[in-house]
């Protein structure tokens, strides 16, 4: 994958929804992000994120590089609020960020949420990633708790 700055204007980029041949391009990506991760274990990641109804991934495709970056978006339903949306994975390749896709991505992903009935939208970003903080600032998210995560294997 040759991502350059150059790589095809805002207006030729494509958003659009993540195909299973897509996998080996958005494992790529998803180590960017810190995710390292094969195109097999990411095909099979693709084919588990189900149902549409309820999970959405939508990719950034240039016509001379290629994938430069996808969205994970998934509707919460939860007691505690009405039902929103979450941004489940944001990235944009190294070298093509700040020209656009990123905010057409985010875009996207509010669409398919108010399609799907959402009221809000949420977001976690790492502490270390205050680029991404900045990003989702302005575009009107506002941080409104910070928190600890905690995870067991099983």
């Amino acid at each position: 994958m040759n991502k350059t700055a150059k790589g095809g204007s805002n207006k030729e980029l494509k958003i659009r929804r993540a195909k299973s041949a897509d996998a080996p391009e958005i494992a790529v990506l998803a180590g960017q992000l810190g995710y390292p991760a094969t195109a097999v274990q990411m095909g099979k990641r693709l084919l588990g994120i189900k149902p549409a109804s309820q999970h959405a991934v939508f990719v950034a495709d240039a016509p001379e590089d290629g994938l430069i970056g996808w969205v994970h978006v998934s509707k919460q339903p939860l007691l505690e609020v009405e039902i929103r949306a979450e941004v489940n994975g944001l990235v944009v390749a190294e070298g093509q960020r700040s020209f656009g896709a990123g905010a057409r991505l985010l875009a996207a992903a509010e669409d398919w949420a108010r399609k799907h009935g959402c009221k809000s939208m949420s977001v976690r970003s790492n502490v270390i990633r205050e680029r991404a903080h900045k990003f989702y600032e302005r575009h009107g998210y506002e941080h409104y708790k910070t928190q600890k995560s905690f995870r067991k294997p099983l």
